[in-house]
């Protein structure tokens, strides 16, 4: 083992062990105190709630773990955005779960918590998933409406999705398993069936103090809104359970009757581990991100068997074009190569930048996935397009364009995984956030942005400076370093994938170890929605 490859190893398992600590604690949600007295109440948690809800040793895909990490400090933060959701198993099929975290004000909706939500409901659309909905929410968290309330991709919208998901034909089961007031009532009532915990579980419009206030009527909670009210008087819920854990038995149950579905007919075979060694990927992928690697080192570790078939390997080198197997299921592979690369005609082409022959190539090679259904996985380190007179006359962004073309009409799902650069318009051709990924997810090396950190930290210094001159005042040298140095710590920060994360720019932040996985799962959800749409690219730029 090389000292190169040692000092890579190192840093990434640094990044691991951040990664590993934030993620211990955004799963403590409120915090122990809170979780202490959520189990004096009778009560589950969220997580624990989904623990015992999926089949034992089966596998729970977290989408938004880390949404609104650092944001709404002034309120006391908001963990997870007081809410879990993912992709799971009960009783033996494939779900979506979405489970109210109360440790974490009350369950109470902030505007991440609705972007959260729908990123769930919309990949239970996506994919035909059914949907299991575990509420306990005390609704808007009204400082906040005016950012949760009104528009159009804010609470509102999911009730909106309940009725088209009903119409789609996709499952939705509901548990009141603690609050569920005002608007939010409606979400498990617009579900295709609604439990509730006794004496935990209320549902109701407007709770007791409000009904007061608005008609002057004296009631209880229990009384307006409880088990008992809507299961054997206004007919609202469906059945009532004594806990947590016979509730969670109910849902079993109903899923475990549910009939087959019709299938997209992705290809599998028996999966099979790669022939080289997964974990040589923290050794290979380099420490200095300015540094050229090979990709190819790191696809073969996380392909079956190791195995690739190139897509025109001679040509448009700098985009990696290959059909392989991820967990047995046939994949078109479209990555950055980040290694120098030489042309037929002797020209050096910088790694990590998509060229003219490369955009055309990719664009080919991802109509070919669609003619053949095969899924798209894009792994990006992309510092962007080529720029300069000699790209600007050979047509690049005619080029760019097809690619960008065939990608974003692509019927088959695509899903998309950063492991390094992600800057500017190579991040759309590359399937960005914006172009629909069935799944985005950013390893810890991540970084996300118009465009580098230097770059960006020296065009805002220019344009600060010039500013501050054109109001007279005068710019000292040392003050133009130390602008420069906050501007850039500024930037750094944005660059993050946490900070992406948090913003639900991505899914997630995952060990690279965990990519196999995340596909693998990802097409197994895909393939519960069969392709009705014919793959069309529109005017294409010749």
């Amino acid at each position: 083992m090389d000292s190169e490859f040692q000092k890579n190893e190192d840093q990434i398992k640094q990044l691991l062990f951040h990664l590993q600590s934030k993620t211990d604690t955004v799963k403590l949600g409120g915090g122990k105190s809170r979780i202490a007295k959520e189990h004096e109440k009778g009560k589950l948690t969220a997580r624990e709630r989904i623990d015992y809800l999926i089949d034992k040793e089966s596998y729970f895909l977290e989408i938004g773990a880390l949404a609104a990490d650092g944001m709404y400090e002034e309120e006391g933060g908001c963990p997870s955005a007081g809410v879990v959701t993912g992709i799971g198993y009960v009783s033996g099929r494939m779900c979506v779960i979405v489970a109210n975290d109360a440790t974490v004000k009350a369950g109470a909706w902030f505007p991440m918590t609705a972007k959260k939500n729908l990123r769930a409901q919309e990949i239970a659309m996506e994919n035909r998933l059914p949907i299991i909905y575990l509420v306990d929410s005390a609704g808007v968290f009204l400082p906040m409406q005016n950012e949760i309330f009104p528009d159009k991709e804010h609470f509102g919208r999911q009730f909106r999705n309940n009725a088209r998901m009903s119409s789609m034909g996709i499952i939705q089961v509901a548990a009141i398993m603690g609050s569920c007031v005002a608007g939010g009532a409606y979400l498990p009532i617009m579900s295709d069936e609604a439990m509730i915990v006794d004496k935990t579980g209320s549902i109701f419009l407007a709770g007791s103090y409000l009904v007061k206030a608005a008609i002057g009527e004296t009631v209880d909670n229990e009384t307006l809104g409880g088990a008992s009210t809507h299961c054997e008087i206004s007919g609202v819920t469906d059945n009532k359970y004594a806990n947590d854990q016979e509730c969670l038995d109910a849902i079993r149950k109903i899923f475990s009757k549910i009939g087959s579905f019709e299938k997209s007919g992705f290809e599998r075979i028996e999966p099979q581990k790669p022939a080289k060694p997964e974990a040589e990927i923290y050794g290979l992928l380099p420490a200095d991100r300015v540094k050229p690697y090979d990709m190819l080192d790191l696809i073969v570790r996380m392909v079956d068997n190791s195995e690739i078939d190139e897509y025109k390997k001679d040509y448009g080198k700098t985009l990696i074009c290959a059909t392989a197997r991820i967990d047995g299921w046939a994949v078109g592979i479209v990555a950055n190569q980040r290694k120098i690369v030489k042309t037929k005609k002797g020209e050096m082409q910088m790694g990590g930048v998509i060229y003219s022959d490369s955009a055309e190539k990719a664009a080919r090679f991802i109509m070919n996935c669609n003619q053949r259904k095969i899924p798209l996985v894009f792994l990006q380190d992309v510092s962007g397009f080529m720029v300069g007179s000699k790209a600007e006359h050979g047509g690049i962004i005619k080029d760019g364009a097809k690619m960008v073309n065939a990608m974003a009409n692509s019927v088959v799902p695509k899903f998309t995984f950063i492991i390094g650069n992600s800057y500017g318009a190579g991040n759309y051709a590359m399937c960005g956030k914006a172009y629909d990924p069935r799944l985005i997810y950013s390893w810890p090396t991540a970084q996300m942005a118009v465009m580098s950190g230097a770059s960006a930290a020296k065009t805002l210094l220019q344009i600060k400076v010039s500013t501050l001159q054109k109001s007279g005042k005068e710019i000292k040298p040392e003050d133009e370093a130390k602008l420069l140095q906050e501007i850039t710590n500024k930037y750094n920060e944005e660059l993050s994938p946490y900070y992406a994360a948090s913003r639900l720019w991505v899914d997630g932040v995952i060990d690279p170890l965990e990519t196999r996985k995340v596909i693998s799962m990802g097409i197994e959800a895909a393939n519960h929605a069969p392709i009705t749409e014919r793959y069309n690219v529109g005017v294409i730029q010749t």
